[in-house]
């Protein structure tokens, strides 16, 4: 059976772009998509902002009522990030669309709940998906009328990560170990493995309450996921798959710790 199709949206919605050709293009699109039944445009994040703000005090039955905004994140002055830290402060802000030529800014996009985020120069496909998953969001009831989104601290339950120009999502819980490579991390999986740009030092702390231990400086673990603890010739080492990393003298005490406690309440767990 096909998907059942929900109640018909008619989406308001207003673009960001410094650049005017590049605005003239995505509203473009937008006024081409049926689901969009207003597109508006602004140069620049002040002027946004004014109109959010107009849209904001006549409530979302209003004229001048916005739902969604695609923003670019590379502006001059105030840029996208800051305008959508501003609008999380809203009592009922957008849904926010980023459409930028850097791949660099997914973490910190998704971090601020954004609902997808277009390369540039905007491939049709990908722009109908992130229209679909505003529509889908809106039918929910997590549209403008949705509470503000949590802070840009808090954890989400999958990592952006882009393959070949195409932003695609990674289930936290299916990571078994982080490796640092530089300012990025190497995030793996059963199945492979994914870069993203942000230090491990980044993850170790968001991850943390997530059962994620930092073992070297160059590795962080699942702790579910360790399937061996080694002690050869003075050296502590780990299994995770078919992985062997090694531990840290520094680190060795606190994961023996956390993997007593995690035997103790499996076992208080089995009574």
């Amino acid at each position: 059976m096909g998907r059942t199709a929900g109640p018909a949206v008619s989406l308001r919605a207003l673009a960001v772009d410094d650049e005017e050709p590049a605005l003239e293009e995505l509203l473009y699109l937008l006024r081409e998509d049926h689901r969009i039944g207003r597109a508006e445009g602004a140069l620049e994040a002040t002027e946004a902002l004014r109109r959010l703000g107009r849209a904001m005090e006549q409530g979302t039955d209003g004229e001048e009522a916005i739902d969604v905004v695609f923003l670019d994140i590379n502006m001059a002055g105030l840029n996208g990030l800051d305008m959508a830290r501003l609008l999380a402060g809203f009592a009922a802000p957008p849904l926010i669309v980023f459409v930028t030529a850097h791949e660099d800014f997914a973490v910190q996009a998704f971090d601020l709940k954004a609902v997808d985020y277009l390369l540039k120069p905007i491939r049709k496909e990908r722009f109908t998906e992130a229209v679909r998953r505003v529509v889908d969001l809106t039918r929910a009831g997590q549209g403008p009328r949705r509470p503000a989104p949590a802070p840009a601290d808090t954890v989400s339950d999958q990592v952006p990560v882009e393959l070949g120009g195409v932003t695609r999502f990674v289930d936290i819980a299916d990571i078994t170990h982080a490796e640092a490579q530089g300012d990025y991390a190497r995030l793996h999986t059963r199945d492979g493995s994914h870069l993203v740009r942000i230090p491990l030092s980044t993850l170790e702390e968001r991850w943390r309450s997530r059962g994620f231990v930092r073992i070297h400086r160059s590795h962080l673990v699942a702790l579910g996921c360790i399937e061996e603890l080694r002690l050869d010739g003075g050296n502590l080492t780990v299994r995770v798959g078919d992985q062997v990393l090694a531990v840290s003298r520094r680190n060795a005490r606190e994961l023996r710790g956390l993997l007593v406690r995690q035997a103790k309440g499996a076992a208080g767990n089995d009574r």
